[in-house]
């Protein structure tokens, strides 16, 4: 079953699922090896990990499908790709959805901001018109070669013009042909209610932040409120920020690794991860078997 298929059946499963932001290859395969049944590919943590830069719209669509393009070499679940603004108008929304098309997404979300974009959970955002954004969601559509792709269409109007405003943006954004609407940044569980009662029927993606303007909520309550997905974009790329500050910290005061050994995988997880034995498989099969140059 090929990815999009993949994330298509699980659009049609009972019950919310929680979508975990990897920004690297390494972080997806985490997330896979978990047991997680699907990937985000997320902006902020890519232009975090990747260019160490704050999400205020410094990645490139190259940068972004290079990296895509390694978490699906190393993967089995759908991916879904934070493709911020679709990187341009219409026009160059038609080509990143071929690039990351081909590289392997299952699902890619578009937001309406203009560009340069922000964190969906950062002050000071605009949005672009309804109208624009509603163009740029039929191009994706028309750019696709996989009908199974996913368009999620992501509105940032309720932080600029309130809820009245976003819920008619993701009412059009819907009718557009976007199969999933993404309601940034309600700040309240009242305004999550209002948002999954507008939308009924239609998949719908909670965004929760630690620190950030949504409250937080567990997926059962999420699931109860009315969304199917529940992103957690940056939480493994913030744990890894403290893990790797705090190993640091001990290694510099204490000069030796042997307070960090528990807070560290060992030699044996590592490997198995980054499939060594996988490799030790291929140089019997490929290469071990040759015989000598004669000289």
């Amino acid at each position: 079953m090929t990815k999009t298929k993949k994330f298509q059946k699980l659009l049609l499963e009972p019950g919310s699922f929680m979508l975990p932001g990897a920004y690297d290859a390494m972080s997806a395969k985490l997330i896979e090896e978990t047991g997680f049944k699907a990937i985000y590919a997320t902006g902020a943590g890519i232009s975090n990990a990747q260019l160490g830069w704050a999400d205020v719209g410094l990645t490139s669509l190259k940068e972004v499908v290079d990296i895509v393009a390694r978490m699906a070499d190393v993967t089995t679940i759908p991916i879904v790709v934070d493709a911020d603004t679709g990187f341009g108008n219409a026009i160059n929304v038609m080509r990143t959805v071929r690039e990351f098309e081909r590289a392997g997404a299952a699902a890619i979300q578009m937001e309406d901001q203009i560009l340069p974009k922000k964190c969906g959970h950062f002050s000071g955002k605009d949005v672009i018109s309804k109208e624009e954004m509603v163009n740029k969601i039929k191009a994706a559509l028309d750019s696709r070669h996989d009908p199974n792709l996913a368009i999620i269409a992501r509105t940032d109007a309720l932080a600029v013009n309130g809820i009245e405003d976003a819920l008619d943006r993701a009412h059009a954004y819907a009718e557009a042909g976007a199969e999933i609407i993404f309601v940034e940044a309600p700040t309240t569980i009242e305004q999550m209610k209002q948002i999954t009662t507008s939308l009924k029927g239609i998949p719908q993606v909670l965004n929760l932040v630690e620190g950030g303007k949504t409250p937080l909520i567990s997926l059962t309550e999420a699931e109860e409120i009315g969304f199917k997905i529940m992103l957690t974009a940056n939480t493994v790329l913030r744990s890894a920020i403290k893990g790797i500050s705090e190993s640091l910290r001990i290694l510099k005061e204490e000069g030796t690794q042997e307070k960090v050994l528990e807070m560290i995988c060992t030699w044996e997880e590592r490997q198995a991860l980054f499939k060594l034995n996988q490799i030790k498989e291929w140089e019997q099969k490929y290469l071990y078997n040759i015989d000598p140059v004669e000289k």
